[in-house]
């Protein structure tokens, strides 16, 4: 668990400068991302932000970025306005939609127990 707190610590450090290369960086020498992958660097990056929190001061920036790039339904599923969110209440709702493999920059959930 110090593993994933470290590494999570590391990784809210450079989302927090919202630099896209600089988290495709960071990610791919930490072997949770491939190059080319994913396909939208920068959706993960605000889909990260927006899942974070400790990183609740840019979850505004991160909800207009969303809304403004067509992605207003994963806004409102990870960022709801006037209610604290719960990292459990957003990681069911992101597996239930469907979606394949792990959210962006978590390490897969069969690692935890």
């Amino acid at each position: 668990m110090a593993d994933y707190s470290s590494f999570r610590q590391r990784l809210d450090a450079i989302l927090r400068t919202r630099d896209v290369n600089r988290v495709r960086e960071f990610l791919i020498a930490e072997k949770q991302w491939q190059a080319g992958q994913p396909a939208d660097p920068e959706f993960a990056m605000w889909m990260m932000v927006a899942g974070s929190p400790t990183l609740q001061d840019l979850h505004q920036r991160a909800r207009e970025w969303l809304v403004t790039h067509g992605h207003e339904e994963d806004a409102k599923t990870f960022l709801t306005s006037g209610k604290k969110q719960g990292s459990k209440q957003a990681g069911s709702k992101h597996q239930t939609r469907g979606q394949k493999g792990t959210r962006p920059g978590n390490k897969p959930h069969s690692n935890r127990r």
